[in-house]
């Protein structure tokens, strides 16, 4: 459906602009990505340095004139997530100095998510500091994908558009599964409420993994709620880092009977070992959205598949420069 409309959306991109044309300009964390969005809209990237002095200090140039523009940042703060933030930063300084009209951040992966709240003593709430760092610099809107926390959208005192990456994972579940024979697994209790939305929406069964660790030093114990014995279960989640609960949890569904494992997770950080965690699991197949640039060793994974977005974040921008509802692509 999505590809249906963003085709549709694609000729008229140009002229849906309420106040002055559509600008798209790309930082260096997700070129692939970026291209494929100015595709969708059918408009060039607009032209821009976005380098490196000798010391690594950001140098940014927007070469073409930008005064009176809708102005759209395509940058996700992933790794190396400082550099990437500082990348955003700068671009939005820039935009604002040569007198764009309005900037839009569209930050597919937003960084420093997990930070949502104080996890011990004397510890900062990154996510709110960073949301801060946005809105001073500049940025007049927030677009992003799946955030860790909904609560994070309180943390702008700008208006922000969270966009869901489920009605991409729903086409795909239902193009390559039985769904009569799917049970959907949410990895911890705190994801239930996103696996429970999947879930309504494909019109299975729910489950639940109870992660506990009764001692320090021990490892954690995988409580299984709800039947799984026969099923095809499909993980679902925001964030796959490490890939241990991943794996774990696999396991666990496999050693209550489970058919098969799947997982469909947004932002796949994939850090450290993870991909060689993930490709010697029994977990048969991880799928991700390239919200965040796919390494070469993901994309050589024989297990890790990739679903794009740029589809759906294209019509999010066309909405939002014809002042359209952006929240009705997901009813």
């Amino acid at each position: 459906m999505l590809n249906k409309v963003s085709s549709n959306v694609r000729g008229e991109a140009s002229m849906s602009a309420k106040n002055g044309s559509i600008k798209l300009v790309a930082g260096n964390s997700n070129p692939t990505l970026s291209q494929a969005i100015a595709d969708g809209l059918g408009l060039p990237l607009t032209k821009a340095v976005v380098r490196r002095f000798a010391d690594m200090e950001i140098f940014v140039e927007i070469q073409e004139n930008v005064r009176g523009s809708d102005a759209f940042i395509l940058q996700s703060t992933s790794f190396p997530a400082n550099d990437h933030l500082m990348e955003l930063l700068i671009i939005t300084d820039a935009l604002r100095r040569s007198s764009a009209r309005r900037i839009t951040a569209v930050i597919p992966y937003f960084g420093y998510a997990r930070q949502d709240r104080k996890s011990g003593s004397r510890t900062p709430i990154s996510a709110k500091l960073v949301a801060n760092l946005i809105t001073q610099a500049g940025v007049d809107r927030v677009m992003t994908l799946d955030l860790h926390a909904l609560q994070i959208q309180g943390f702008f005192d700008i208006p922000t558009d969270n966009l869901f990456a489920s009605p991409v994972m729903v086409r795909d579940i239902r193009e390559n599964f039985d769904l009569t024979k799917v049970i959907v697994v949410s990895p911890d209790v705190g994801g239930v409420v996103r696996a429970r939305g999947l879930a309504k929406r494909i019109n299975t069964p729910l489950a639940i993994i109870d992660k506990r660790r009764e001692r320090a030093g021990e490892s954690e114990v995988m409580n299984v709620i709800g039947e799984v014995a026969g099923h095809t279960c499909i993980l679902i989640d925001d964030i796959v880092d490490s890939g241990g609960t991943l794996v774990n949890a696999a396991d666990a569904l496999l050693a209550n009977g489970a058919k098969e494992v799947y997982a469909y997770i947004s932002h796949g950080v994939l850090s450290g070992g993870a991909v060689t965690r993930i490709t010697t699991s029994r977990l048969k197949e991880l799928v991700i959205t390239d919200s965040i640039q796919p390494t070469e060793a993901v994309r050589k994974a024989a297990n890790i598949r990739t679903l794009s977005i740029a589809g759906l974040i294209s019509e999010a921008i066309a909405r939002t420069a014809a002042e359209e509802s952006v929240s009705s692509l997901f009813d």
